[in-house]
C-alpha cells in the first residue's frame, strides 16, 4: 500500500474528470481520446515467453472467482499472473491477497491501473463502475477483461468503444459463453445459407429462488465504521452513483436496484443478446426496443423487475424475443428462424449451457432445395469441445494483439439492445435507436426495407 504523502500526491493526479473521491465526472468523447491517442501509456512488450502481469479488480464472489479462473489459466495454457487485487471491502481484498499471492493490494482501483507492470485488468465490480474503470485502465495502456454487462447505460457503452478504438487496446467482455462453440457453428450456418433470410431469435433466462434472485447474504458487521476486515470504503463504492447513506443491502444486493444495475436484462440477458450477435454474423445495433414484465413474486423492496420481457426488431429485417422471471425455472429453446429453415442451438434453453451439436431443420416448403445442397432435411452440426476459454482467449490476445472473442464493438452492439431494454422498461415507452448517430431516441426512425 503506498504511503500517505505518495498516495495523496497520487490522487491529485488521478485519471482526468476523477476526484480525489473516485466519481468520474467526465468520459473523454472519442474525439479527444483520439487527440492523446499518441501520448498515451502503450504497457510493456510482451515476448513471446513473458508471463502476463494482471490486476484484479473488484472481489466479491464473481470477482473472485473470475480472479481463481485467471490464475489457473496463467499456471497453465496461458503464463499470466495475478500480481494486483482491489475491492473496496477489505475482507474481500484480504480474501483475494491470500488467494492469489498478489504483491500488491489497495482499496482504490487507481494505484492498480497507475502500476507500470501491470499488462491487462479484470474488473469485477457492481456495473456502476464498469466504465470508469475500463476506461481509465484503457488511457493507462491496460488491456481489459471486463465482466458482463459492459457497462450500465448505452451512453456508457458507446464511449466505451470509442475508447478501446482510439487506444487499440485488446477487450474481452466476460459472458463467456461467447467462447462457446455452438454460436460459432450457428453463424456458419446461416452465412452457408442453411435458413434462408433471417427473421426472429427467441431465448430466455428463467431461474427459480426461494428468497428472490440476488439476495446474497450479507456481513452485518461490514461498513464504513467496521474495523479491520468488516470496513467498506462506501465512498469509493457508491463513485459515480446518487449519494445515499451506507446501506448494506444496497451494497451486498445491487443488482436489485437502478443505481447500479439494470436487473435481468444486464445480469442475464446479456448472455443472451451477446451470443446471438455471433451468430447473426455481425454485430447489430436495434432498430426498435420495448420492454414489459414486473415484480409478481418478490415484493421485499427491490427496484427491478422479477420477471421481464424483451422485443427488438433490427434493421436488417429481423426481431428478437426474449422471456425471463426469477420466480419460475423453465427456460424456451434458444434457436434461430430463418424463412428457409431453423437453428436449433440450446434446446434445453441455458444459454451458458455448451451442447454437443446445433441443429438445422429445413422447412417444409424448402425441403428439397435443403436436401439437395446440404444431405438431409435435418442437419446435426458438431461442436467443438476443445476450443479455448473466454479466459484463454483473453490472454492469447493479449500476447497477439488480435481480436478477442466479444470484442468492444460487439459488446457495445449488444449493451445497445440490453440498455434500451431497461429504459423502455422504466420509462414505459418504445424506444428507437439513430444508428448514424448512435443516440438512442422516443422518435421512430425510417430505414429502408430490406430487398
Amino acid at each position: 500500500m503506498a504511503n500517505k504523502k505518495s498516495r495523496r500526491d497520487f490522487l491529485k493526479q488521478a485519471g482526468a474528470g476523477i476526484t480525489a473521491g473516485g466519481v468520474l465526472l467526465s468520459i473523454p468523447t472519442y474525439a479527444q481520446t483520439t487527440k492523446i491517442k499518441n501520448v498515451l501509456a502503450s504497457g510493456r512488450v510482451l515476448g513471446a515467453n513473458d508471463r502476463i502481469n494482471l490486476g484484479c479488480i473488484g472481489l466479491g464472489g464473481r470477482g473472485t472467482g473470475v480472479m481463481r479462473w485467471a490464475i489457473e489459466t496463467g499456471n497453465s495454457t496461458r503464463p499470466a499472473d495475478v500480481v494486483a487485487v482491489c475491492d473496496v471491502y477489505r475482507k474481500r481484498l484480504n480474501n483475494a491477497q491470500t488467494i492469489s499471492k498478489a504483491g500488491f493490494a489497495t482499496m482504490d482501483y487507481r494505484e492498480v491501473i497507475a502500476r507500470k507492470d501491470i499488462d491487462a485488468v479484470i474488473i469485477a465490480t457492481p456495473d456502476h463502475w464498469h466504465a470508469p474503470i475500463a476506461i481509465a485502465a484503457m488511457q493507462a495502456g491496460k488491456d481489459v477483461y471486463c465482466e458482463k454487462p459492459m457497462t450500465k447505460t448505452v451512453e456508457e457503452a458507446k464511449k466505451f468503444a470509442e475508447v478501446a478504438k482510439a487506444t487499440n487496446r485488446v477487450v474481452q467482455i466476460g459472458s463467456q459463453t461467447t467462447s462457446s462453440d455452438q454460436w460459432w457453428k450457428a453463424r456458419k450456418a446461416i452465412q452457408d445459407g442453411m435458413i434462408g433470410d433471417l427473421l426472429m431469435s427467441q431465448g430466455s433466462y428463467h431461474r427459480n429462488s426461494i428468497e428472490g434472485e440476488w439476495n446474497y447474504k450479507i456481513d452485518e458487521n461490514a461498513g464504513p465504521n467496521g474495523k479491520g476486515d468488516d470496513f467498506i470504503d462506501w465512498n469509493m463504492w457508491v463513485g459515480p452513483a446518487t449519494k445515499r447513506p451506507f446501506s448494506a443491502e444496497r451494497f451486498f444486493r445491487f443488482r436489485k436496484y437502478w443505481d447500479y444495475s439494470g436487473g435481468i436484462a444486464t445480469d442475464l440477458f446479456y448472455h443472451v443478446v451477446a451470443p446471438l450477435n455471433i451468430c447473426w454474423g455481425e454485430a447489430q445495433f436495434p432498430l426498435k426496443v420495448m420492454a414489459s414484465g414486473g415484480t409478481y413474486v418478490f415484493k421485499d423492496g427491490r427496484e427491478v423487475p422479477d420477471t421481464f420481457h424483451l422485443i427488438a426488431e433490427f434493421p436488417k429485417g429481423h426481431s428478437l424475443v426474449l422471456s425471463s422471471s426469477m420466480a419460475n425455472s423453465q427456460h424456451i429453446p434458444g434457436l434461430i428462424r430463418g424463412h428457409e429453415g431453423t437453428i436449433m442451438m440450446v434446446p434445453h434453453g441455458q444459454f451458458e449451457g455448451k451442447v454437443d451439436y446445433i441443429t438445422a431443420t429445413a422447412e417444409r416448403q424448402f425441403k428439397d432445395k435443403f436436401v439437395a445442397k446440404f444431405g438431409s432435411a435435418e442437419v446435426k452440426l458438431e461442436t467443438d469441445k476443445t476450443r479455448e476459454s473466454h479466459m484463454e482467449n483473453f490472454l492469447r490476445c493479449v500476447k497477439t494483439r488480435e481480436k478477442t472473442a466479444l470484442d468492444a464493438p460487439t459488446a457495445y452492439r449488444a449493451m445497445t439492445t440490453i440498455g434500451m431494454a431497461v429504459e423502455s422498461y422504466r420509462q414505459g415507452k418504445v424506444l428507437y435507436f439513430d444508428e448514424r448517430n448512435e443516440r438512442v431516441t422516443d422518435r421512430p426512425i425510417q430505414v429502408q426495407a430490406k430487398a
